[in-house]
């Protein structure tokens, strides 16, 4: 099933990301997996792996993450997740 999220607010996001049409995620939604990261990485739960997010994840082949890697948007939103947590903090 096609990803029907709006995931407007992170588009500039999803540009910077690298390309992938190839291996495990071809087709799952970039932007889902950022979200994904995001969340793991504010609550610190690094024992979310992307082999079970990308599981989970819709396709989606539109907008700024047509094409893009999920594994790339997973491993920028944990980071993301992480900074905004430590400024959350301080």
């Amino acid at each position: 099933m096609a990803c029907k999220k709006d995931h407007s607010q992170i588009q500039k996001i999803m540009e910077t990301l690298p390309t992938d049409q190839g291996g495990v995620g071809r087709h799952k939604c970039a932007a889902c997996a950022y979200e994904a990261g995001f969340e793991a990485g504010y609550n610190l739960n690094g024992s979310l792996s992307i082999d079970n997010v990308l599981i989970h994840l819709e396709e989606s082949q539109a907008k700024s993450q047509r094409h893009k890697s999920p594994h790339a948007a997973f491993a920028l939103g944990y980071y993301h997740g992480v900074c905004q947590r430590t400024n959350d903090d301080n």
